[in-house]
């Protein structure tokens, strides 16, 4: 079963690129594209893929699936990711988290506030984008500031780093920062393209997004699990 640590560090996602031609923004105007965005958000779905790659062995997995998010103004987050390879689910309702390996016929359940316990809180925060980057990393552009697509390259090191983050890439529309820049609105709140997380063992885990619909009314009875018959229930 693929770390969760991995999953809810980031799950920031995009739209479609812009092009290179215009001007390079500072780095201010993409923080703040990027924070700005977070502050509008209520829900998210998306389409997502995920490679993660075990430093210890030099061996990679792969996975994908789809992913909802809903940030409820006065409670914890809830989020949902349906893996599709390997088939597996990880839900969460703000209280409880469990973790279905389908294949296996097992689920593992924890509490949320064990779960984010210590340094890896900072997991929830950027999860629901509650957080805010400026406050909890030091951020500079990477050593090429824009890809191909003139999206902009972001390396954060988290002021309090923990075992699940020691670093975090992530790639920003450049569209979102653009709007930014000309109408002081965002109307992307999740412009990241694609993130990746490094942890203090070296491994990295990076996630693309796509297909991202925003504030469409989630219900929270998306975000609840029946365990089924038949099942191993592992408590942690």
């Amino acid at each position: 079963m693929l770390k969760l640590s991995s999953f809810v560090l980031l799950l920031i996602l995009s739209l479609s690129p812009l092009s290179a031609s215009a001007a390079p923004a500072p780095l201010k105007d993409v923080v703040a594209a990027l924070e700005k965005g977070y502050s509008a958000l209520q829900d998210v779905q998306a389409d997502f893929s995920q490679k993660t790659t075990i430093a210890a062995v030099g061996r990679e997995q792969k996975g994908g699936g789809d992913v909802m998010l809903k940030r409820p103004a006065s409670a914890t987050a809830m989020f949902r990711f349906n893996y599709t390879k390997p088939k597996q689910q990880i839900i969460s309702n703000g209280k409880q988290v469990w973790f279905y390996a389908v294949d296996n016929k097992q689920v593992m359940v924890n509490s949320v506030s064990t779960m984010f316990a210590g340094g890896n809180s900072i997991a929830l925060t950027y999860l629901t984008g509650i957080g805010h980057v400026s406050r909890d990393f030091n951020v500079t552009f990477a050593a090429e500031p824009q890809d191909k697509s003139g999206n902009y390259q972001l390396e954060l090191t988290p002021k309090k780093p923990s075992a699940a983050l020691s670093r975090l890439q992530l790639t920003v529309l450049a569209d979102a920062v653009e709007q930014l820049r000309s109408s002081g609105e965002v109307k992307n709140v999740f412009p990241v393209v694609s993130s990746v997380v490094h942890d203090a063992a070296g491994n990295q885990t990076r996630i693309d997004y796509s297909r991202t619909r925003v504030n469409k009314g989630l219900s929270d009875g998306k975000f609840n699990f029946k365990i089924p018959e038949g099942v191993q229930v592992i408590k942690q």
